[in-house]
């Protein structure tokens, strides 16, 4: 078993979410309490990666991050190397990819706390952050920690993306997805086999913790 791997897929896996964590709880807050009437374009954009194929997310993300871009051209000039083949990259490439496994849940989680409790803690002076952090967050928890979870979990399995805009240099970028794919190609099945158990073990255990931890909220708010 590629030890490397598994650990550069879980030091990307575990940026992933700690990034999106950040950026799109924001960005799932505005899509559910905004009032615009064209904010189904910016939901549209955000779920494109669910539709789109991952080559062609990857081939157009490879492009962008390249040299004769400006963002690509910013890059080179402050760190003295292209973003396409790099951690750096891989990290840019799967956090697009792996945005809709993160805002939807937290916009499903916003969308379940009662619009009476948020204005009541306006009326009591309490600020938009604060009614944020002290009301709308922790009565959509299970939406932020499914969030959370199915986007490194989501990043754990890339493959397309991953392959377009990382390629697959050894410590690098060659994550645990790329390595199962290597292994097959090679014909050796049953280190192939060891590692796509890992995986599939991880994966239900994750769905496990997501159902569970629905559940449980769930029951919580019926007692409410």
């Amino acid at each position: 078993m590629n030890w490397e791997a598994i650990a550069l897929s879980l030091r990307l896996a575990g940026s992933v979410a700690e990034i999106l964590l950040v950026a799109g709880l924001p960005i799932a807050y505005w899509v559910t309490y905004s009032r615009w009437r064209w904010k189904f374009l910016v939901e549209a954009v955000v779920a494109l990666p669910l539709v789109l194929p991952p080559t062609v997310l990857g081939y157009y993300i490879l492009v962008g991050l390249g040299p004769r871009t400006f963002p690509g051209k910013l890059w080179q000039s402050w760190f003295g190397h292209t973003l396409p083949f790099t951690f750096g990259g891989l990290l840019v490439a799967s956090v697009l990819y792996s945005l809709p496994f993160a805002v939807q849940p937290f916009s499903a989680g916003f969308e379940t706390v009662e619009r009476g409790l948020i204005e009541a803690s306006w009326t009591l002076g309490a600020s938009r952050l604060r009614t944020f952090f002290r009301v709308i967050l922790p009565l959509s928890a299970s939406g932020a920690i499914t969030g959370t979870v199915l986007s490194f979990a989501h990043t754990i399995g890339e493959f397309g993306v991953v392959l377009m805009v990382g390629g697959n240099i050894p410590g690098v970028t060659r994550t645990v997805s790329i390595d199962i794919y290597d292994q097959a190609q090679a014909g050796n099945y049953p280190a192939a086999n060891r590692t796509a158990l890992v995986l599939l073990l991880f994966s239900f255990l994750v769905l496990s913790v997501i159902y569970g931890i629905n559940r449980r909220a769930m029951s919580l708010w019926r007692k409410r």
